[in-house]
C-alpha cells in the first residue's frame, strides 16, 4: 500500500462484490453489513434482578447500488425469486487498498434477492442511472 500506513483509516470507495466466485457489476454503494444478537431478559428463582443472556443472531439485508448496465444477471436472479424459484448463493464484499489489493473481506451465505429498485428518471436532475438490489442473507463472517 504505497499511499497508506498500517494505522490509517481505510478508504470506503474501493470495493468489489463477488457472488458465487464471480465479480458482478461495478457497484457504487453497499449498505447493510450488520449483525446483532437479541438480548433475552430472564429471572432466576427468587431473584428480583433481571439477568440478560444472548438470544438469536440476526443479520441485516445487504443493499447494493450500481449504475445501470446491460448485464441482466442480478435481474434474472431476482426474477427467479418472483417466479417462486429461490436460488440461494454465497458471496463476498471485498474492501480494496489503493493498489486494488484485498485488505478485508466479508463473506455472506444463503443469500437471495428480496427487493429490486428500478432506475429513477428525472430530467430536472440529470445524472447516472442507478439501480438497487437488496439481498437477504442468513449469515455473515469476516474473512
Amino acid at each position: 500500500m504505497p499511499n497508506s500506513r498500517s494505522f490509517d483509516h481505510r478508504f470506503n470507495g474501493k470495493f468489489k462484490i463477488e457472488i458465487e466466485g464471480v465479480t458482478v457489476g461495478a457497484f457504487s454503494a453497499c449498505d447493510g453489513l450488520e449483525a446483532r444478537v437479541d438480548v433475552v431478559d430472564f429471572t432466576d428463582g427468587d431473584t428480583i434482578v433481571a439477568r440478560k443472556r444472548p438470544g438469536r443472531a440476526r443479520y441485516a439485508n445487504i443493499v447494493l447500488r450500481r449504475g445501470s448496465v446491460n448485464d441482466t444477471a442480478l435481474w434474472d436472479w431476482f426474477k427467479n425469486v418472483l417466479d417462486g424459484k429461490v436460488e440461494r448463493k454465497s458471496g463476498s464484499i471485498i474492501v480494496l487498498d489503493d493498489t486494488a489489493q484485498e485488505v478485508l473481506r466479508y463473506n455472506f451465505f444463503e443469500a437471495w434477492p428480496c427487493r429490486w429498485k428500478s432506475l429513477e428518471l428525472n430530467t430536472l436532475e440529470p445524472g447516472t442511472l442507478v439501480e438497487e438490489i437488496e439481498i437477504a442473507i442468513e449469515k455473515i463472517e469476516r474473512g
